[in-house]
């Protein structure tokens, strides 16, 4: 029989003693974390609702510490975890990350509410880094429009070379709101031709159509329009009119052949 022989037994009861001793200390020492779990550190605070703490303001968590915020002149901490940590005051602009700067107001204009740029007041444009004054000529006023010129033309005028000019409305015409067209349009049983409004001639069995295109009226349901008058129609047997009333069609199973409605073959 083999017998087995063990050298030096010590070795694996010192190496169990270590591991046990390390764990003892493990759990001996305070556990941090940078969720803000374990102790509560200087210049920290415990959470309201649920464990762990929060770095009080102008603090930031770094490992198991609360570290300062360095906030610059001007500004103040925002509590915020990420970014800067800090805002700049409002009248004030942030300068790469670093500093706060003061935002130059402008003579002729005021702070936005917003407390980050701003803007000129009324009866003024921003020119670059100034107000100007915006200049109204005669027959206009002004406009809350920042951009273009800052002015409109009354009612009855149009811009042209930056001044106001009058439109010329012709006889029986009127001024139109219309955002796009023309500045003015005909009066009702009259058409625009060339710069003036012509009387629209009715024919008999005719009544006026206010669509803007075509000849201004149109003819009564049984006529059709032919050479600037309106002519009865003569319906053929088996036929009915149009939609329009200005034109006729076979009935169903009929079929037009030389002016006439036949049964369909």
């Amino acid at each position: 029989m083999t017998v087995r022989k063990f050298e030096k037994p010590w070795v694996g009861l010192t190496v169990g003693v270590s591991i046990l001793a390390g764990f003892l200390v493990a759990l001996a020492l305070p556990v941090f974390a940078q969720d803000g779990t374990g102790s509560t550190p200087a210049n920290a605070h415990k959470r309201a609702y649920g464990a762990g703490w929060d770095c009080d303001l102008g603090y930031r968590v770094n490992n198991d510490l609360c570290d300062r915020i360095v906030v610059p002149e001007n500004a103040y901490a925002t509590g915020r975890s990420y970014g800067t940590g800090w805002d700049c005051l409002r009248g004030y602009k942030e300068v790469g990350g670093l500093s706060c700067e003061a935002i130059i107001v402008p003579e002729n204009a005021f702070l936005r509410a917003s407390g980050y740029d701003w803007q000129c007041e009324r009866g003024f444009r921003q020119d670059r880094e100034a107000c100007v004054p915006i200049t109204v000529p005669d027959h206009a006023y002004l406009t809350e429009d920042p951009s273009g010129s800052g002015w409109d033309c009354d009612r009855g005028f149009f811009a042209d070379a930056g001044g106001c000019l009058l439109i010329a409305v012709p006889e029986n015409g009127y001024l139109s709101d219309a955002r796009y067209g023309g500045a003015w349009a005909c009066e009702r049983g009259f058409k625009a031709v060339d710069e003036r409004c012509d009387a629209i001639l009715v024919p008999a069995n005719a009544f006026l159509d206010t669509s803007s295109y075509g000849s201004g009226w149109r003819c009564q349901r049984g006529y059709e329009a032919r050479d600037n008058a309106c002519i009865e129609i003569e319906l053929p047997a088996n036929a009915h009119l149009e939609r329009s009333g200005n034109s006729w069609r076979c009935d169903v199973s009929f079929q037009l052949s030389d002016g006439f409605c036949v049964r369909g073959r």
